[in-house]
């Protein structure tokens, strides 16, 4: 009987013992899921750029005065004005982020200091969506200075790389409005339409840099 007692009070003590290690055990954050694969995916983007960066300077080691004549024709100025509005897209979109992580999805009220992250991802739309239209105005500008694709090798390598660039920024603007449409066909805005919010940051911040690069390799660097 005595035996029978010492049995169980071990047990239960191991089972106590047990369950409050269970309890107090540390709980594991994992990471997205989908932020890794997106990530993983730029990771492929800077390769692909990458090798647009090459064909330019490859091109551009083998034509040096047909480049130093085409580059007169490019609109510095406007380029610049353009690019701006692209970089300070950046920044609202990040507003956006910065909402979605409180879970704010809409407006408090008419300051942007109350917008949740519909009102500055419409903003970052409304941004993107100029700057690819004056990369149309600027192609028709110089389409008019006889530089087209077909033209020459500078034609070729400039259509290539600001093209494949303007692409990318048109799929960030379909990533945005699908955001957008989600917030609106959801009841409750929780943390997972918060991590496509913050994925879609990350796509669009990665089109900014890029642009960066070109700007100032094509424009600055001519």
């Amino acid at each position: 009987m005595a035996k029978s007692i010492a049995i169980s009070a071990i047990m239960g003590s191991v089972t106590s013992t047990s369950l409050s290690h269970t309890v107090g055990a540390p709980v594991v954050n994992r990471p997205s899921v989908v932020a890794v694969g997106t990530i993983v995916w730029l990771g492929s983007e800077v390769m692909f750029f990458a090798g647009l960066f090459a064909i330019y300077f490859t091109l551009r080691s083998t034509s040096a005065p047909l480049w130093a004549f085409e580059t007169s024709k490019l609109d510095v100025w406007y380029a610049l004005g353009n690019t701006t509005i692209l970089v300070l897209s950046s920044f609202t979109c990040q507003f956006g982020v910065f909402a979605a992580e409180r879970l704010q999805a809409r407006a408090t009220g008419w300051k942007p200091t109350q917008w949740g992250m519909v009102e500055w991802f419409f903003l970052t739309y409304a941004m993107g969506a100029v700057f690819v239209i004056g990369q149309i105005f600027e192609y028709a500008n110089l389409v008019s200075e006889n530089i087209s694709m077909s033209t020459n090798s500078y034609g070729s390598a400039f259509y290539i790389t600001t093209g494949f660039h303007g692409l990318h920024v048109i799929g960030g603007l379909i990533a945005f409005i699908l955001v957008i449409g989600r917030v609106f066909s959801v009841k409750n805005f929780t943390h997972k339409e918060a991590t496509s919010a913050i994925v879609v940051s990350y796509y669009w911040h990665f089109v900014d840099v890029v642009w960066i690069g070109l700007f100032l390799v094509i424009y600055v660097l001519k």
